[in-house]
């Protein structure tokens, strides 16, 4: 898809936690992934949840969906050679059910892989255990690198 990142950001971020945040933001990735309306709320949240302790989370996204159901979207970044743990996930979902008990929780990660491209995963609580609900992967490109026929492709693809 086409990089919206601002040239001046692209042209000095790195390959962090920090940096990958900056992509999904202006990138709309997360809006992009789980078809509702995002909006980042808060970077680095640091609080506490009963019974664990200090938690922290790195990016929360409120959004909205068509019917104008109201979720809540805690996001773990992994940069570089970082790795995602489950202990991470099982937290974001204790903060939100804590913190935001009216809001439908649906934790992200984010991770940077090779060759460019950025892979989201959302997760689920099943039977106890926190699971893989959904997983896509992210090339950004410039737009100029988009070739009309990839375009076509991408309308023929299209659900109306």
């Amino acid at each position: 898809m086409p990089d919206a990142t601002p040239g001046v950001i692209a042209m000095y971020a790195l390959t962090d936690e920090q940096a990958l945040l900056a992509k999904l933001r202006y990138n709309r990735l997360i809006d992009l992934f789980t078809a509702i309306t995002c909006y980042s709320l808060q970077s680095h949240l640091r609080t506490s949840v009963a019974g664990m302790g200090g938690v922290e989370t790195d990016e929360l996204y409120v959004g909205v969906d068509r019917h104008g159901v109201q979720y809540v979207l805690p996001v773990q970044a992994k940069g570089g050679k970082d790795r995602l743990g489950v202990v991470q996930i099982e937290q974001d979902i204790a903060v939100c059910a804590e913190k935001f008990p009216t809001l439908i929780c649906r934790p992200i990660a984010a991770q940077f892989m090779r060759d460019d491209v950025i892979a989201l995963f959302e997760f689920e609580v099943t039977d106890g255990q926190v699971t893989i609900r959904d997983e896509k992967h992210y090339r950004l490109v410039a737009p100029e690198d988009l070739t009309p026929e990839e375009l076509a492709q991408y309308r023929r693809s299209a659900r109306i």
